[in-house]
């Protein structure tokens, strides 16, 4: 039923995205982004803020430059998900950053933190890699790139919080084992090669089990240096 659900939203999605928005007609509803993009709204939920699936991501309050390059990905073929790339393919580059620009600018509140059946250990184990790392084996905090209240940086670091734990173990996965990536030098890469399957289980507990914090707004540009270059972030 989910599946078909998708497949219906995303062929109307698909219908209402490829066309410009124009202004309201008489007795007509508003044709505005937010409108538009309620398409998005089985998989990403109201404003973007996530659904209870474990699969989809919240889009809401993150940087627009982040969300411009996850929609170029999914467009390009970079980052493979068939309905993602499939709604995306024929969508022109400016109407993609006013997607990307409307999630960013949502601010629904960040749902509870997620449940989980894991030890103390491992909750402690994911708040020492996220909290100061691993340096012994070069990884650094969470922190130190997505900031210190995990809420990311513009324009092109996400915030951590409010995703489900099995989203964000298949992504760290992804990145492991190179099925996602990024512009060149793929920091994310680099950092979760270096991450066991305990780290990744770890990382994830903790991240979704965190409260929120009072502001869940992206750091503005340049408020932390990164502790290495990353491609996805320009100069």
């Amino acid at each position: 039923m989910l599946l078909r659900v998708i497949i219906i939203g995303l062929g109307l999605g698909f219908f209402a995205l490829t066309f410009p928005v124009s202004a309201q007609a008489p007795g007509q509803p508003p044709d505005t982004m937010a409108a538009r993009v309620e398409a998005c709204t089985p998989c990403h939920g109201n404003q973007g803020q996530g659904t209870s699936d474990v699969y989809f991501p919240r889009l809401a309050g993150k940087p627009a430059g982040y969300l411009y390059n996850q929609l170029l990905a999914f467009k390009n073929g970079r980052r493979k998900y068939p309905p993602m790339n499939y709604l995306l393919e024929y969508l022109g580059d400016p109407y993609l950053q006013e997607m990307a620009d409307y999630f960013a600018e949502q601010r629904p509140p960040l749902p509870a933190p997620a449940a989980n059946d894991v030890s103390k250990e491992v909750l402690q184990h994911g708040q020492t890699l996220v909290g100061r790392g691993d340096p012994a084996r070069q990884i650094p905090a969470c922190g130190s790139c997505h900031g210190p209240g995990l809420t990311g940086m513009e324009p092109g670091i996400p915030g951590l919080l409010g995703l489900r734990p099995n989203y964000i173990s298949s992504q760290l996965g992804a990145w492991r084992y190179g099925t996602r990536t990024a512009k060149s030098p793929d920091c994310m890469q680099q950092v979760a090669a270096r991450l066991t399957e305990a780290d990744v289980t770890a990382v994830a507990a903790y991240l979704a089990n965190r409260p929120a914090p009072v502001a869940i707004a992206p750091a503005p540009k340049g408020a932390y240096v990164l502790p290495f270059a990353c491609g996805s972030e320009p100069d």
